[in-house]
């Protein structure tokens, strides 16, 4: 049996007894041989699919199947069977069924094995992606509700091509490869999923993924997007956070460009400005916009780049409408939001101007000018009623926050408590203030500005939307110690947590506790604090020795 199954080499047959004289088995030895066998034959294969002619080449792979695919369950012989598969453009059907059907085979073979049976199974490709989508919704979640609260570094502050790298992102774009088919079942998985939840992390998915296969040069999928210039154009400006006017020009010609019966493509375009990176982009560029405009004494209608800012905006806006009605044309701008909301900003911002002048000069007899403190009905309508001019007031009152102007940020405030879809109280927004707020710390000692933040805004919300419960008590974790003694207890009582809060608000308001507990003096401390003290004077120095 040795002698018809072991290597024929002549020159073996007298060195094996060596092996036997240093204890090694012969198992062990044909072992080492099969394995360094099996990997000349991985190279060969690997090999052969880069070598001659396409057809013969892959006829050769085909018959090399045939002949090892009835040993692909034996573990020692299956990595060259998927070997093969791997390097097959078209395994034959059969052999992808039988895979498809064993789960061991199914989760040994190859990504590109894999694809050949996704294409025609979305199912089991659905069951593959479902975890992945899930994974990254959280991740974005986590970040929001993060407990480091920093003004340079929030949600927005990663570069467009460092979130690229993330997990998620990257295992989808391993997983479509330059396969069209896949990738349109994940864009169609994504639209699914926004109709469903209205949740606008996956508009930033869809950008990201087609992104990322533009950074690795799939012009197979670049090429039939139809939104891949207008997205990589628009990724420079989130890049920059700021849109210039090149680049107005050139997203206006995308806009434009859009043919007679072809308006579906504005579906996806509304989709990729509706991604939360882009509309920060874009309102930020509005309230930059419209100071330049009070210094320049122009009206907001008069300027054409100011008027695309706010189409793209709208269009964003309108994603979930348009995807949802399947009615793909551009929504219609309301003229009151040219012609009465934007200049009525524009006052608030010369409001601040002429307050900040009048501190400047000297003070006569009347006393100094109070600041504004109220404001037009009409602007707090427009908050209610109207989508896009909700969304750039809410950038209005997170720019003067971080300008730490607390007259105007407490003018504009009681706008805040009813706003369009309740917009002021979605996390982003929340995540955004509380980082904000942070440059106010010190105004936190002021009973009154407590009582207009907390009693006013985030209080009677706290109750009915547990996200704001969770951003209040992010921003207490973060602040407490600067808060108005006479507020902290009564706000620690008014946020404690009920019986159907979840684990979330449980956990940030024990840690809060425990903060404030450690804070607060122990009373040992308050009584051997004076006697430490009185004896100092009478101890002796060496000198008065």
């Amino acid at each position: 049996l040795q002698t018809e199954n072991g290597v024929l080499l002549p020159s073996l047959q007298s060195a094996l007894p060596f092996l036997d004289l240093h204890g090694t088995p012969r198992l062990e030895f044909h072992q080492s041989v099969f394995d360094e066998l099996r990997e000349k034959l991985l190279e060969r294969v690997s090999a052969i699919a880069l070598e001659g002619k396409v057809e013969e080449r892959y006829k050769k792979l085909e018959d090399l199947l045939e002949k090892s695919f009835s040993l692909v369950k034996m573990p020692s012989i299956q990595p060259v069977v998927m070997c093969v598969m791997k390097h097959l453009p078209k395994v034959p059907e059969k052999k992808l069924k039988l895979v498809m059907a064993d789960k061991d085979l199914y989760k040994a073979c190859a990504v590109e094995v894999k694809r050949q049976i996704w294409q025609d199974n979305q199912a089991l490709f659905g069951d593959e992606v479902s975890p992945l989508l899930k994974q990254y919704i959280l991740e974005k979640e986590n970040i929001l509700f993060s407990n480091d609260i920093s003004v340079l570094h929030n949600f927005f502050s990663p570069s467009p091509k460092a979130r690229r790298q993330g997990e998620v992102v990257q295992k989808l774009t391993q997983m479509i490869g330059k396969n069209v088919k896949l990738y349109d079942m994940v864009l169609q998985f994504l639209r699914t999923l926004f109709l469903r939840t209205r949740n606008v992390h996956y508009c930033t998915l869809r950008a990201e993924l087609l992104m990322s296969l533009h950074d690795l040069e799939i012009s197979e999928i670049c090429t039939v997007d139809p939104c891949h210039k207008f997205t990589w154009c628009l990724d420079a400006c989130i890049r920059e956070k700021f849109v210039d006017n090149k680049r107005a020009r050139e997203l206006q010609g995308f806009l434009d460009g859009v043919k007679k019966g072809q308006e579906q493509v504005l579906g996806d375009l509304s989709m990729i400005l509706c991604d939360p990176f882009a509309i920060n982009t874009l309102a930020l560029s509005t309230i930059r916009h419209l100071q330049d405009l009070v210094g320049q004494d122009t009206l907001p209608r008069e300027s054409p780049d100011l008027l695309l800012l706010l189409r793209m905006l709208s269009l964003g806006q309108g994603a979930w409408d348009m995807i949802d009605s399947q009615v793909f044309k551009e929504p219609k701008m309301e003229a009151e939001l040219i012609t009465r909301f934007l200049p009525m900003l524009m006052s608030f911002v010369v409001d601040d101007h002429t307050f900040n002048v009048d501190q400047k000069l000297p003070s006569e007899e009347k006393g100094p000018i109070p600041y504004p403190s109220t404001i037009p009905e009409a602007f707090t309508k427009f908050l209610q009623e109207n989508k896009i001019a909700c969304e750039i007031g809410l950038y209005y009152i997170l720019h003067i926050t971080k300008q730490r102007n607390k007259n105007a940020f407490l003018r504009l405030l009681p706008a805040l408590v009813e706003t369009f879809s309740d917009l002021a109280f979605s996390d982003i927004f929340l995540h955004l203030l509380t980082g904000n707020l942070t440059l106010l710390g010190d105004e936190f000692a002021l009973e009154e500005f407590c009582t207009s933040l907390f009693d006013g805004f985030f209080l009677p919300a706290c109750s009915r939307k547990e996200n704001v419960h969770r951003h209040v008590l992010r921003l207490l974790l973060h602040l407490h110690h600067k808060v108005a003694p006479a507020k902290l207890e009564p706000l620690q009582k008014a946020l404690e947590p009920t019986k159907q809060s979840g684990e979330a608000v449980k956990e940030l308001y024990n840690q809060l506790t425990e903060k404030m507990e450690l804070r607060k003096p122990s009373p040992a401390e308050v009584t051997e604090a004076p006697s430490m003290e009185l004896p100092l004077p009478t101890v002796p120095t060496p000198a008065s020795r």
